[in-house]
C-alpha cells in the first residue's frame, strides 16, 4: 500500500524530479490555499466518482480553479450518470481518506478499477500539484512524469478537455 513515505520512495526509485512541500492537514482548496502551499497555479483538485451502476470509477483531476459540473464530466467521458463514490470505496480501492485524493493513489488500485482522468489544462501547464497518497504534503512534478509513471504500472489514463 503506498503512503507519502512509499510514494517519495517510488518516486525517487524511478527518477522522477519532484518538490516536496510539508504542510498541515488539508482537506479542500481553500485550506491549500491557506496553508500557503507553493505554486498555487499548478494545484490540482481531484474526484472519485463512479457511475450509478458502481461499474465505472474514475479519479478526475483538473485545475483547482476550475469548476466543471459531473453532468459535463459525464459527457465529456461518454459515461453513464456520474456521482460521488463513497468513503468506503476511496478507502478499499485507493487507500486514501477525503482530502487525500490524489492521482498517485491510482498505484493502490491493485485490481486496476479506477481510470485516471487528467484535464488538457494540467497537462498543457507541464507540470500539477498533488498530494502524495497523504494530505500532509504536496509534490510538483511534471505532468508527463505522472502520467508515464501510471500507465508503466498497468492504470488507464485518460487525457480529456474538460
Amino acid at each position: 500500500m503506498y503512503g507519502k513515505a512509499e510514494t517519495l520512495v517510488l518516486l525517487d526509485r524511478e527518477e522522477i524530479a519532484y518538490e516536496l512541500y510539508e504542510h498541515v492537514a488539508v482537506y479542500t482548496v481553500a485550506e491549500a490555499v491557506a496553508a500557503g502551499i507553493p505554486h498555487r497555479e499548478l494545484g490540482a483538485k481531484n474526484l472519485f466518482l463512479r457511475d450509478d451502476k458502481h461499474r465505472a470509477y474514475y479519479l478526475v483531476c483538473l485545475p483547482d480553479e476550475k469548476n466543471v459540473s459531473l453532468r459535463e464530466v459525464q459527457e465529456r467521458l461518454g459515461s453513464r450518470r456520474l456521482s460521488f463514490a463513497s468513503e468506503k470505496d476511496l478507502r478499499s480501492m485507493l487507500g486514501l481518506v477525503p482530502g487525500a485524493v490524489t492521482p498517485l493513489g491510482a498505484l493502490n488500485d491493485v485490481e486496476r478499477r479506477v481510470e485516471v482522468v487528467i484535464d488538457q489544462a494540467l497537462v498543457d501547464a507541464g507540470h500539477l500539484t498533488v498530494h502524495p497518497c497523504d494530505n500532509t504534503a504536496t509534490v510538483l512534478l511534471a505532468t508527463s512524469d505522472l502520467i508515464a509513471l501510471l500507465r508503466e504500472r498497468g492504470h488507464d489514463v485518460r487525457v480529456v478537455d474538460l
